[in-house]
């Protein structure tokens, strides 16, 4: 009873505050994303006989869990509208959106390098980018907002708008010194983003390239040493994404082994092709020759 109370009275602040509908959203996320990390990992350990494997054509062709995603957002976004807010509609195409949503940034990788490197070391960017969704998500539903003006009087317009202005040029500073965290959650907490921007950024960040580097070496070396590979945070990071999303290594080296067999099976079939041309081109009596 006590559980079925606290639930009814966080849904019914939602309601209140018309976030259902995002909370929803955040909910398919997460579920969707925790499902086909689980999924893929299953597949990758063949520890279960029974679970279904990767969706693929006769010709080879493999069929990404991002299409999956996309087809589920497109369905879900456009009945989403067409509901108009009429309950529970709007809420189960939220829901649906969300899925599509993990399904999608799951594979995140994929966007960005336009190749399967869902198992290497830059598929690991999906985990990051799925971390910094759920936070945004979840920044929204607990209604913190990007923007807040006051127009009480002209000076505290003024002074809101300087201040809006100011905050989002620190988080163009944090995007530009490589430091997306803080410049993600900065957009809704103010405090986060002037925090980042007064910060070193990484060494290989647009920023370093153009402030730091051969102009001012010391703050490149700076800059370097913070953000040294073998850094406590960045262990915890790594510790982090292995437990979400698999060591890289292994997948790697699964990938390495595929890679090594079509290469055999390719140059068998070459060999055989080459075989049979040369077969074709000998000349009739040198066949007979052979043959006396």
């Amino acid at each position: 009873m006590v559980t079925a109370s606290i639930l009814s009275s966080f849904w019914g602040n939602l309601e209140e505050n018309h976030e259902q509908a995002v909370f929803l959203v955040l909910v398919g996320f997460l579920g969707s994303f925790a499902f086909i990390r689980m999924s893929t990992r299953i597949i990758r350990s063949e520890s279960v006989s029974w679970w279904p494997g990767n969706i693929e054509s006769e010709t080879g062709v493999h069929l990404h869990h991002l299409v999956f995603g996309i087809v589920t957002m497109m369905a879900a976004g456009t009945l989403g509208f067409a509901s108009d807010g009429i309950t529970p509609f709007t809420e189960i195409c939220a829901l649906f959106f969300g899925i599509g949503v993990g399904l999608t940034i799951d594979e995140f990788a994929l966007w960005v390098h336009l190749e399967d490197v869902y198992w290497a070391e830059e598929g690991r960017s999906s985990v990051d980018a799925t971390v910094i969704a759920a936070a945004l998500m979840l920044l929204i539903v607990l209604g913190v907002s990007p923007v807040v003006i006051d127009s009480s009087s002209t000076e505290a317009l003024i002074t809101s708008i300087v201040l809006t202005l100011l905050a989002f040029g620190c988080v163009a500073i944090c995007f530009a010194k490589g430091r997306v965290m803080h410049g993600t959650i900065g957009v809704f907490v103010a405090p986060i983003a002037f925090y980042g921007a007064s910060r070193i950024g990484k060494p290989s960040s647009a920023w370093a390239r153009y402030r730091y580097g051969e102009r001012r070496p010391k703050k490149q070396g700076k800059a370097e040493d913070r953000f040294a590979p073998e850094r406590r945070t960045e262990r915890f990071k790594e510790a982090f994404r292995d437990v979400v999303g698999g060591k890289p290594s292994e997948g790697l080296a699964a990938m390495g082994d595929q890679a090594a067999a079509a290469t055999r099976e390719a140059g068998a079939e070459v060999r055989e092709r080459a075989e049979r041309l040369t077969g074709a081109a000998d000349p009739p009596h040198r066949k007979t020759k052979e043959r006396d």
